[in-house]
């Protein structure tokens, strides 16, 4: 078992915990090889460095459960060998438990939200205080810990459709972590989005300001009946094909089709949102304040559909990757 954390504060007038006594024995959770997540996640226990200036130990208190892990560790996105024993992870939130010589950023006991930060499937982090931001006190943990990557992704999409006022977007997968925010952005930009989901998420789609289609036959049809006007753009967070022939259909103007998901379909004029691009970079750390901003004062609705004790990440990540509740998933150190 890891250490408790030390409850210690700071003295009045310094900001840095003595470095020995913020020693921390972190559980961590690694992937030993690649494949099944529920047979190849193990929990370690791992001695953290003490941070360095610029560095601050976070105590983790939940941490967002995403697809991109399930394909790392399922060895989708490659099987590097030499990765191995592969941490997991990018998003999480926690108070700062302990802060670097120097450093002036983050206090002792500040609550904070961490993206990007790999390996955040863990109970303790150290972390560079550039990859940390505030968490306002009517963000809860759970929502905090679930928000940006799915939020910056989706800001991205949006940004690089150039949704605005007037348009009509089809956002497909409306009711998914990246669509559901990717409808409220669009919506907030003065569009008229159009948003594909299971009939079951139809109402919960209303109450966000899209008009609900459900997908699968017919979907073309549906969504011409629903449409103000034409199709302007679209934001496909699904990479069904489907989802992209719409699109095409749909959509004149082919730079105006955004995908997070449909690699293969690049060479057909869309744009495929997948590498660090500089535009992207951009689009990505300007959304992230005022992501955290609207998630506290309630005007951007995000949901945590499960939680699950770290040492059942596998299992998070299977149930993720199957049909699943609307909402994200947040393990629990």
């Amino acid at each position: 078992m890891a250490d408790s954390p030390n409850t210690n504060t700071p003295d009045t007038n310094d900001n840095t915990l003595d470095i020995d006594s913020a020693a921390v024995t972190a559980r961590q959770v690694v992937a030993v090889r690649y494949g099944d997540p529920v047979d190849v996640l193990k929990i370690v226990e791992v001695e953290l460095p003490a941070p360095d200036q610029g560095q601050v130990v976070v105590a983790v208190e939940a941490i967002g459960v995403n697809p991109i892990d399930a394909k790392i560790v399922r060895g989708v996105m490659g099987t590097d060998e030499s990765a191995l024993p592969r941490p997991i992870g990018n998003e999480l939130s926690g108070t700062v438990r302990a802060v670097g010589p120097g450093t002036n950023d983050f206090a002792v006991g500040d609550p904070v939200i961490g993206y990007p930060v790999p390996g955040a499937y863990a109970d303790h982090v150290v972390v560079g205080t550039d990859r940390l931001h505030r968490r306002p006190e009517s963000l809860d943990v759970q929502r905090a810990a679930g928000l940006l990557l799915a939020g910056v992704t989706a800001a991205d999409a949006v940004a690089t459709a150039q949704i605005a006022g007037g348009d009509v977007v089809v956002v497909h997968g409306g009711a998914g972590a990246v669509g559901v925010v990717a409808v409220q952005l669009a919506v907030k930009a003065g569009a008229t989005v159009i948003a594909t989901a299971a009939q079951t998420n139809h109402a919960y789609l209303r109450g966000l300001g899209a008009i609900p289609v459900t997908y699968g036959d017919g979907l073309i049809e549906r969504i011409r009946e629903g449409a103000p006007g034409a199709v302007t753009a679209a934001v496909d967070t699904v990479g069904t094909d489907e989802a992209i022939d719409v699109s095409l259909e749909l959509v004149v103007d082919r730079s105006r089709i955004v995908s997070i998901a449909a690699f293969g379909r690049a060479a057909e004029g869309i744009v495929v949102i997948a590498g660090p691009s500089a535009a992207s970079n951009r689009h990505r750390a300007e959304a992230i304040e005022p992501l955290i901003a609207s998630a506290a004062d309630g005007s951007l609705v995000t949901e945590v559909a499960a939680t699950y004790p770290m040492d059942r990440a596998g299992h998070a990540l299977a149930d993720l990757s199957g049909r699943h509740p609307r909402g994200k998933f947040v393990l629990l150190p």
